[in-house]
């Protein structure tokens, strides 16, 4: 039986969720979502929720403050005064699960920081490590909180599925980070945050036209100082509108 099989998702209360651009436009193309019905941004002043893996951003409203950009959290419908993911769908607790069971609502859709939960990659990028989780997460010692009931085993794990997804999970945070620098350098309102992830998205298939291809972090800035400017020329009309 899956180690998730029969769990309250204590992960899913616990932790935010930090997403890519190309997390946000999946499920906003998969599930027929608007950006501002799930995404968010949230203070990060001491990195703990970027913890070495999400860029943080800032915005022009609060230029000293340091956001992640995550999933929108929801308060828990059977633990009031508790959040979860807007996208848990939590069971009624009862005799044999107290806590309740839970499941992903958009797992086909979900963020690569939830497809890789516990693993990362060795120091060689051929192996996947499962982390140690802890007893509780970041929301304190609230039973709902609570985490895996035993530590991971290779055998939880699917091992076609983990290395790709780390894989793609490296690979798109790497970009996002690229993204950040470049908005960071002049903040703008978080408003026209959607905006340039759509601007920068939509440019990030081209034709080759030289033998030099430019790396990642070049490709990466020139799009993001186009949907810059893009987003920046086109602010004033959509506040008239």
């Amino acid at each position: 039986m899956s180690l998730c099989e029969g769990c309250h998702a204590g992960c899913c209360r616990s932790f935010a969720v930090p997403v890519t651009g190309a997390d946000i436009l999946r499920i906003e193309r998969d599930l027929g979502l608007d950006f501002w019905s799930f995404v968010c941004r949230w203070a990060d002043p001491d990195g703990n929720i970027a913890h070495r893996y999400a860029p943080q951003f800032r915005f022009e409203d609060e230029p000293e403050m340091p956001f992640v950009v995550c999933l929108q959290h929801a308060e828990s419908r059977y633990f009031p005064q508790t959040t979860m993911c807007q996208f848990l769908a939590e069971q009624a607790p009862d005799e044999e699960h107290p806590l309740g069971t839970a499941h992903c609502g958009i797992y086909g859709s979900r963020p690569a920081a939830c497809r890789v939960f516990p693993a990362k990659f060795n120091d060689t990028e051929d192996l996947a490590i499962l982390h140690d989780v802890p007893s509780h997460g970041r929301g304190g010692q609230d039973e709902v909180y609570s985490l895996c009931p035993r530590p991971w085993t290779p055998q939880d794990v699917d091992p076609l599925e983990v290395l790709p997804n780390l894989a793609v999970a490296k690979y798109e945070m790497q970009f996002f980070h690229y993204l950040a620098a470049a908005w960071n350098r002049a903040p703008k309102a978080w408003s026209l945050f959607p905006d340039f992830l759509r601007v920068v998205y939509a440019n990030r298939v081209a034709v080759q036209t030289s033998r030099e291809a430019a790396d990642d972090g070049e490709v990466a800035r020139l799009a993001a100082e186009s949907a810059m400017s893009v987003v920046t020329a086109s602010a004033p009309e959509r506040q008239a509108a």
